[in-house]
């Protein structure tokens, strides 16, 4: 089955050209789903690096209080959490980062990817048309082909070269004969004038006799 869905896809080739661009938009929608993918995790870790760098205000905050209130001791608490905070916040700032460049590029990809999809629906039309003008040229040589070949129209031409060849043999017996048709033609109309004047030399003797 595999191979007749091959065989019809070939003889079919604008079926073969939807196929083709049916094929082109379903990686298409896989790609938009692994980049929204990779978009969710960008918009996630954003929240985390907010998150951490928020927590790190409020215990810069907490720290600031208790120094105020002379516990020292819970100041240094704070600013301890304060840290441990900012450092979390660089760490997924720094991956953050690195995700923001990845998407940007499977965003560009997928830009891409439209862009050709689109020029290969125009270029479709393109090709059907100028698979028309082959296959009918191929049709045309092939129809002409059987006229030079098998058809009435050789026959014909067969025909006429064997008439022209029958001539020719004909033209060649009398030239080996030593007759000339045109003299022939010549000397037959000299004799009927002959005769003609020969019966009218007659019959002006027949008159003078009827006359006597």
């Amino acid at each position: 089955s595999s191979i007749t869905t091959i065989r019809e896809k070939v003889e079919d080739p604008e079926r073969m050209l939807h196929q083709l661009l049916v094929d082109m938009e379903e990686e298409q929608c896989r790609v938009r789903r692994s980049v929204a993918e990779a978009i969710a995790d960008e918009i996630q870790l954003g929240k985390q690096v907010a998150k951490a760098r928020a927590e790190s205000e409020t215990w810069l905050e907490r720290a600031t209080s208790a120094m105020q209130r002379g516990d020292e001791a819970n100041a240094q608490a704070a600013l301890s959490q304060k840290l441990a905070c900012d450092s979390r916040a660089a760490g997924l700032d720094q991956e953050y980062g690195k995700q923001k460049e990845q998407t940007a590029k499977l965003h560009r990809a997928v830009r891409d990817l439209e862009d050709k999809i689109r020029q290969a629906k125009q270029k479709r039309t393109l090709l059907l048309a100028r698979l028309t003008r082959s296959e009918s040229a191929r049709r045309i040589d092939s129809a002409l082909s059987r006229c030079s070949a098998d058809s009435a129209f050789a026959s014909f031409e067969r025909l006429e070269e064997r008439v022209d060849r029958s001539e020719a043999l004909t033209q060649a017996h009398d030239r080996l004969a030593d007759r000339d048709p045109d003299a022939e033609e010549l000397a037959r109309k000299f004799e009927e004038q002959q005769r003609k004047d020969q019966l009218q030399v007659e019959l002006a003797e027949l008159k003078r006799r009827v006359q006597q």
